[in-house]
């Protein structure tokens, strides 16, 4: 059973204990040793552990001494975040304590060099963690513990803590290491199904923390629709109601009306009595101590900057009064909800504001950069911040969440930044100590660093939160360490143009590729290549050192030999330095430097020769990369995009499907898939008719010929479901459609319609494809029958509105779009005016349906030239002028024939319905009207043309009737 968290003086209390030292204590090695112990520290660890385990008979003894074991990896990582993450200072060094029991008598550069290479071991796949990690051993010590495979014994709580390590692993690299990404993962499968069961003794609030860690996991590895499920999981459990809504209010100093604003209401639930518990480890629960430390905490909280700004309030003055008609009071918020008061809230519990903060960062990481999203993700800290959870470290991850949304709006943007600039003096003032060991430069000076300085004053220890409060939630909360948000205030000094400040701090820091890179945002990219060369390359002016000079100083090329050893994180320099030189050769080097491990150079690689057209290769090097990191979407898709160039089909096919099988939500990858799907051959049908003889032959023997264009089909409408706004899309789904056998006439319908939506106001009757819509007409005319008016001869007289027949479905679909959304832009099509007759006439319409045909002769006639035989004539539908003639001549005939079967009908539509009026009693009149105008024009240029003769035979025939 894995102990709870510990204060910080029981800390020192396990790692002075008789088996912590017989762990870490390796007797009195000699100076030349020193080295050797160094490089051999961690496998020593494992080896201790193993001396340690073996040979004991009594299970009791086993058992005890993995506790033991097991309580001394997990308080050594808790004393490092502690270190690093969350504060308060520690009462003493205890990594000077792990790191001493071996090197009592090394000096303090040796000290420095073991730390180092301590760091430079937590590198997994050439991602590595931050140089200057500090009290890495204790990380180290942790790991080496609780990876073991005989201390846990494949326990649930033991994989749990292993979660977690490796998770806070994969934090400390520089990007996604896919090795642990595998890993934590692979924990995740075993343990979840065990821990989530309805079967399983764990109680409600252990299943809502691991939730919550593993849609934290999610949201980091990009994975937000599990997030997103796992965080409406965890409310069910808990019993948190929450909505965000709409509410009248003023949200500006000089604003009269009330608008709606935008507010999270939330409520916890009544009867929930996990709020006090503390579950600091997989299994077990405390029941008091949470609680206790969080009424003593209740005054104590990070200081919350006010916005003293001209214009906006510092929080939002919502309405006293609530109507019913008011926004957001509706049938969907549950009725507890609605009556909540915006302005006074009642407390979240600790577990809810959680929820709430991970379901914005969860918005955030899925679109960061859009504006809409923003204003939907600051409720939800707003929410936790003025009526959430008092626990220390979690009103601090709000803040934290609130500074990165108001980062990006003119009127809170300095109150964003301030507020991030507290919250990094906060965690560095509370995570240094007064005694500290300096690891980041080579100087053996070990007294008293000064106190750090702060934007706001420091927390007296009376105001401050205990460790045990500080370190309740904070594996669910996954706070960043003290460089990264560093380095994020760094990033946000960059984009509000303070580029020195921001400099100073990543030179501070010694996060060199992040200076590089911003010298290179800024077009500095000679400044950004000094800055990578210095690193990997030594100066021909001082080849055995950096130079005494500093950056801003430093004029050096460092065109010198490679440095050895190379930094830690050389195989990302390198890249970026490849990046910065257009270097092939310089991926090969970040490649090799990581023992062909560094998933990003062969992405480089490969993007470097896409860009070149040099496809096979391309080829080549994205494959080695997705070998690395198989778990990377846009690898996936660039690798598709390259063998579609290539022809490679059904290569394109397996990557597109790769991609969408990590990142569903990428219409791109769905577009691309089916334009793949598509050109793959067809099954070739050589036994089909042997196959169909035999009785003996199965279905998977049989051929599909249109499988290919049926799954295209189906990637394209996941593709516009995802993408409504991309009209190519929908016309490749419209196009694939009418391919298919039978057609899907439904989605056909819905397609040519949306396309009408986007591209109508541009194209006009261009959007439409007349042949599709010819094909959904002949379908429905041999679907459904025409619609008539007989009645039989003792029928009681009923009106033709009540007799004509309710049309749905497919039907109903087709004679929409073609009356609201096709009809209005015709103009110069004379097929469409003749689609849309012939569905008059299919409705019964007759009137409809001659002013149609009517439409469609003045139609071709307005093409210019016709008349005298122009050589434009007709160019704009792509016909010569004799085919022009030609088109008029049987569009007036068409007409003429028109008159003649619909004009002594009665009828059917409008105010004259049912009254016997006739469609058109002077068509005879119009008839020869219509054929005169037309031989009048065309005399001169046409007369002897067979048309000419059509239209003589035709006038002759009406003066006859």
């Amino acid at each position: 059973m894995v102990q709870p968290i510990r204060a910080g003086g029981e800390f020192y209390k396990i790692f002075t204990s008789p088996r912590a030292q017989a762990l870490l204590l390796f007797g009195d090695p000699a100076a030349e040793c020193l080295e050797t112990l160094e490089t051999t520290w961690f496998q020593r660890i494992i080896d201790r552990i193993d001396d340690q385990l073996e040979g004991l008979t009594s299970s009791s003894d086993s058992l005890a001494i993995r506790q033991e074991l097991l309580d001394i990896g997990i308080t050594a990582l808790h004393t490092f975040l502690q270190s690093n993450v969350t504060g308060p200072p520690l009462d003493r060094d205890l990594a000077e304590v792990v790191s001493s029991a071996a090197f009592h008598k090394a000096q303090p550069g040796q000290l420095i060099a073991f730390r180092k290479h301590l760091i430079r071991s937590l590198t997994v796949d050439g991602e590595a963690a931050y140089a200057l990690t500090p009290r890495v051993e204790l990380f180290c010590l942790a790991k080496a513990i609780l990876t073991h495979k005989k201390v846990g014994r494949n326990d649930t709580g033991t994989r749990w803590q292993r979660l977690r390590l490796n998770f806070w692993h994969q934090r400390m690299l520089s990007d996604v290491a896919p090795t642990l990404q595998r890993d934590i993962y692979d924990d995740l499968d075993l343990i979840g199904p065990i821990i989530l069961s309805t079967d399983t003794d764990y109680e409600s609030v252990t299943k809502t923390k691991f939730l919550l860690e593993r849609a934290a996991i999610h949201t980091y590895h990009g994975y937000d629709v599990k997030a997103r499920e796992d965080l409406d999981r965890a409310a069910k459990l808990t019993g948190l109601e929450y909505v965000l809504t709409g509410r009248l209010g003023k949200r500006t100093k000089f604003q009269r009306n009330e608008l709606s604003q935008l507010v999270v209401l939330a409520r916890s639930s009544q009867s929930s009595e996990h709020t006090s518990q503390a579950c600091s480890n997989g299994h077990t629960d405390q029941t008091t101590k949470g609680k206790e430390s969080e009424e003593a905490s209740m005054g104590s909280k990070p200081q919350n900057l006010d916005l003293n700004d001209d214009t906006l309030l510092e929080s939002i003055a919502f309405s006293k009064d609530v109507s019913e008609e008011e926004p957001g009071i509706t049938e969907d918020i549950p009725s507890s909800l609605a009556t909540l008061d915006p302005a006074n809230q009642p407390v979240l519990e600790p577990l809810d504001s959680i929820i709430l903060l991970s379901l914005a960062s969860s918005i955030t990481n899925t679109s960061p950069q859009h504006g809409l999203t923003r204003e939907e993700t600051l409720p939800y800290a707003t929410r936790v911040l003025e009526g959430g959870s008092t626990n220390w470290q979690i009103y601090t991850q709000a803040l934290l969440v609130r500074s990165r949304i108001e980062g990006y709006r003119s009127r809170t943007v300095e109150r964003g930044v301030l507020q991030l600039q507290a919250l990094v003096d906060q965690v560095i003032a509370e995570t240094t100590l007064s005694v500290d060991t300096l690891s980041s430069t080579e100087t053996t000076d070990t007294s008293a660093d000064t106190a750090p300085n702060t934007f706001l004053p420091r927390a007296k220890p009376s105001e401050s939160a205990p460790i045990t409060e500080r370190l309740q939630y904070i594996h669910q909360l996954a706070s960043p360490t003290r460089w990264v948000l560093e380095a994020e205030l760094a990033a946000r000094w960059v984009s509000l143009g303070g580029l020195r400040t921001a400099l100073e701090i990543y030179e501070r820091l010694e996060m060199w590729s992040e200076a590089a890179l911003c010298w290179a945002a800024v077009e500095r990219e000679d400044k950004a290549r000094r800055i990578v060369r210095r690193q990997l390359y030594q100066s021909r002016r001082t080849p055995f050192g950096l130079g005494s000079a500093s950056l801003e100083e430093d004029t050096d090329e460092y065109l010198g030999e490679e440095r050895v050893p190379l930094p830690i994180d050389a195989p990302r320099l390198f890249c970026i330095l490849g990046d910065l030189e257009k270097s092939p050769t310089l991926y090969e080097r970040a490649w090799t430097v990581s023992g062909d491990r560094y998933a990003r150079a062969q992405r480089s690689l490969g993007k470097y020769y896409l860009i070149n057209q040099d496809l096979p290769k391309a080829d080549e090097a994205y494959s080695k990369s997705l070998k690395i990191n198989p778990q990377n979407q846009s690898t996936w898709f660039a690798l598709g995009c390259v063998r579609l160039e290539l022809r490679d089909w059904k290569g394109a096919v397996e990557a597109f499907s790769r991609a969408v099988q990590i990142e569903e939500g990428d219409a791109e990858t769905w577009s691309n898939l089916a334009a793949a799907l598509l050109r793959l051959p067809a099954e070739q049908e050589v036994d089909v008719m042997f196959a169909e003889n035999r009785k003996d032959v199965n279905e998977k023997h049989r051929v599909y010929p249109q499988k290919h264009g049926r799954e295209a089909f189906v990637a394209l409408k996941r593709a516009a479901v995802l993408k409504r706004e991309s009209y190519r899309i929908w016309q490749n789904l419209l196009n694939v459609s009418a391919t298919l056998s039978p057609p899907p006439y439904a989605d056909i319908i819905i397609a040519q319609e949306r396309l009408i939506e986007l591209r109508g106001s541009v194209e006009g009757e261009g959007c439409i494809d007349i042949e599709v819509l010819e094909g959904l007409l002949a379908h429905v005319i041999a679907s459904a029958p025409p619609i008539s008016f007989a009645r039989p001869e003792h029928a009681i007289e009923t009106s033709p509105a009540e007799l004509q027949r309710k049309r749905f479905g497919l039907e109903h679909m087709f004679i929409d779009l073609v009356q609201k959304h096709v009809t209005p832009l015709i103009t110069h099509s004379r097929r469409l005016w003749q689609l849309v007759a012939k569905l008059s006439l299919h409705l019964n319409r007759p009137s409809s349906a001659l002013e149609a045909y009517e439409k469609a002769w003045r139609a071709t006639q307005s093409n210019p030239g016709w008349e005298s035989g122009a050589e434009s004539a007709g160019d704009s539908n792509g016909e010569t002028s004799e085919q022009a003639w030609d088109s008029v001549v049987d569009a007036t005939i068409e007409l003429v024939d028109a008159y003649e079967s619909l004009g002594e009908k009665e009828r059917t539509e409008g105010l004259a319905a049912g009254t016997g009026e006739l469609v058109c009693k002077d068509w005879k009149f119009k008839s020869r009207s219509a054929i005169r105008g037309v031989m009048g024009k065309a005399k001169e240029r046409w007369e002897d043309s067979s048309g000419w003769e059509k239209l003589k035979e035709h006038l002759a025939s009406l003066r006859i009737a």
